[in-house]
């Protein structure tokens, strides 16, 4: 029992500093919560700052952003939120702002879309689009934007964070060419498409039309659904530059797609702007164009 008793208490200091050791090594520091509209601009996030921060998102995979309304958790989450990384202009954003503001009085909030080159009822020319305040919310669309974006984002998170201001700058930079290369392989699939018309159910490519050149018609009737008159002025359309194609997005409804590829003896193609993998998704969109002008 003597025996026993000194390895005891040899043992047990030994034991006490293991335990300390185990229960810091578990301790985990909590990572700045920043709040965004969309996937896309999670992405932006990432490729700029690495996991340096928790991004929340308030829009889900499949969620339509126009109608989306907030559950009471993702309120929660909110209230641990330093910032809100407005994409600008989204239906749901105006719906929530002030919700969303109540949550977190002290998160600061940014518009992603100030001085991009917003497009608007007064300069769109591409169909009908109906979306709040006349202008056209699909930003990331554009790799173009998306350029000016990203410095925006850094320019936030070294606001947040000016610790790793180097850090930040650097994937900012890797980021940049990412978006230069995604532009010429965009430019390069499209090159020989100048001026071609494509037909979307919803107006959701319009920055990318503008980019590359195309003309964006939309079955949508200024934000509604297509009036029997307007329907037929877009088959007549697909039917005299022998369109084959309708595109859509997965969260919007495809009772008025399927029609209208009925009437014009072609098909719907699935498309999705808010896809997290942002360059293989706009590179693979503008392969479909390619591959269905």
């Amino acid at each position: 029992m003597v025996i026993t008793m000194r390895k005891l208490i040899f043992v047990l200091p030994f034991l006490i500093l293991l335990a300390a050791c185990g229960g810091s090594s578990q301790k985990t520091v909590e990572k700045p919560v920043i709040t965004v509209t969309i996937l896309p601009e999670k992405t932006f996030i990432e490729k700029i700052a690495g996991d340096d921060f928790k991004v929340n998102v308030l829009i889900p995979p499949g969620a339509n952003p126009h109608s989306y309304a907030l559950l009471p958790s993702q309120l929660v989450d909110l209230a641990h939120s330093v910032a809100w990384l407005r994409i600008g202009h989204v239906g749901f954003e105006y719906s929530w702002k002030e919700k969303i503001s109540e949550s977190n009085s002290n998160m600061k909030v940014y518009d992603l879309s100030e001085g991009v080159g917003l497009i608007s009822e007064e300069t769109e020319s591409h169909g009908g689009h109906g979306h709040v305040g006349g202008i056209d919310p699909h930003i990331w669309m554009s790799p173009a934007i998306v350029k000016k974006m990203a410095k925006k984002i850094r320019d936030i998170l070294t606001e947040i964070n000016p610790g790793e201001t180097e850090k930040y700058l650097t994937g900012y930079n890797q980021f940049v060419k990412e978006i230069d290369l995604t532009h010429v392989s965009i430019k390069n699939l499209l090159k020989d498409y100048q001026g071609k018309t494509f037909i979307t159910f919803h107006p959701s490519l319009s920055y990318f039309a503008r980019d590359y050149g195309l003309n964006q018609v939309t079955l949508e009737d200024d934000g509604k659904e297509p009036t029997p008159q307007h329907m037929k002025e877009i088959v007549d359309l697909a039917n005299r530059e022998n369109i084959k194609v309708i595109y859509i997005q997965s969260d919007f409804d495809r009772d008025n797609a399927t029609v209208f590829a009925e009437e014009i003896k072609g098909r719907i193609i699935e498309v999705t702007p808010l896809a997290p993998d942002w360059s293989d998704n706009l590179i693979k969109m503008a392969t479909q164009f390619r591959d269905n002008f």
